[in-house]
Order: C-alpha cells, then structure tokens, then sequence
C-alpha cells in the first residue's frame, strides 16, 4: 500500500501527477521552468487547482518553452487575463515572462537553467526519508538560499515555500514518505 496517497487520494490527476512526476529528477529545462511557473501560479492556492488548469497553462505559454514566454508581447499577456482557464493574475500572468527573461540570463550564465539549480546541492539531491506526512517540511535551507538568488536576479513568485515545493516538482528534493512506493 501506498503511504503517500493521503493527498491525492480520489484525484486521478493528482495521483498521477504524485506517481509519475513528483519527486522524480529531472534535468530539462523547460520542465523545470514549466514547474517554476506552475509553483508560482499556486501561490495562495491549492496544488489542486493549478493542475488541473495544467493543460491550459500549456497552450497559453507556448508550452512553457522558455524563449518564447520571454519574448511574450504585453499585448499577448493581456489577452491571456480573459482566460478562464488560467488563474487570471496579471502579477503571475506577466511574471511568466519575467521569470522567463531571468531563466535566459542564467541560462547564459551557466550553460544551462539545469546546472544552476542543481548547484545549489552540488548535484546530489536530497532524500528526506521522512515516515508521516507531519515530518516533511514546507522550506529547507536550500529553499531560502535558492529563493534569495532567484529573487536577486529578479525572478517573481519565488518565495522559499514555493521553491521548496518547486524543488520536491523538480526532483532536487525527494519527499515520497519512507514506506512510499513511488520512492
């Protein structure tokens, strides 16, 4: 039996997205981004929620490719405010394309957006092994560093909760309990 399955239990999006992707490493960029920008989406709202509007994210950013969300015109951002599908946040909606421009600068910097967040654990990730639900945290210190950098280099809707949980998205950080399958 699944220990995890208390949070997306009767949800078979939530548990798919639980089974197939979270925690799970990845190196591609523009996952990393879409889920840097799903995370910041999130804010003040439910996990919930933002995946279920996952697909119309996609079609509205360009498939979160992230040259193209840079090079978004306020014109299209605008347009996208009339959007049910989307949380119709003109500081989130625009904050796509900031994030995008400042994901191209480190690009730039470091070769990739891949190399840059994974230097922040030297490349290995971190496996909580925690045993219930209660024990896994909502910011690390890993969290906090990463969220002071981004903000620095004037990304949006990057608090250390949210890059925590960007972070568990992404696979730097593994939070599957101990007794998960999905491990």
């Amino acid at each position: 039996m699944n220990e995890c399955r208390g949070w997306y239990e009767g949800d078979p999006l939530l548990e798919a997205y639980h089974d197939h992707e979270w925690c799970h490493v990845s190196h591609d960029d523009r996952f990393q981004f879409e889920m840097l920008c799903l995370e910041g989406a999130s804010v003040g709202l439910s996990w919930r929620t933002i995946l279920h509007k996952r697909s119309a994210y996609q079609a509205a950013f360009h498939g979160f490719d992230i040259d193209a969300c840079a090079a978004m015109t306020d014109e299209e951002l605008e347009a996208l405010m009339t959007d049910p599908g989307l949380i119709r946040n003109r500081g989130k909606i625009f904050g796509v394309r900031q994030n995008a421009r400042v994901v191209q600068a480190i690009r730039a910097e470091f070769g990739s957006f891949d190399r840059y967040l994974w230097a922040f654990v030297n490349g290995e990730p971190i496996d909580g092994h925690w045993q219930t639900p209660a024990d896994v945290p909502t910011v690390s210190d890993v969290s906090k560093r990463m969220s002071a950098d981004m903000k620095k280099r004037g990304m949006r809707f990057v608090g250390p909760v949210i890059t925590y949980s960007f972070l568990q998205a992404i696979g730097i950080v593994n939070d599957h309990l101990a007794g998960c399958e999905y491990r």
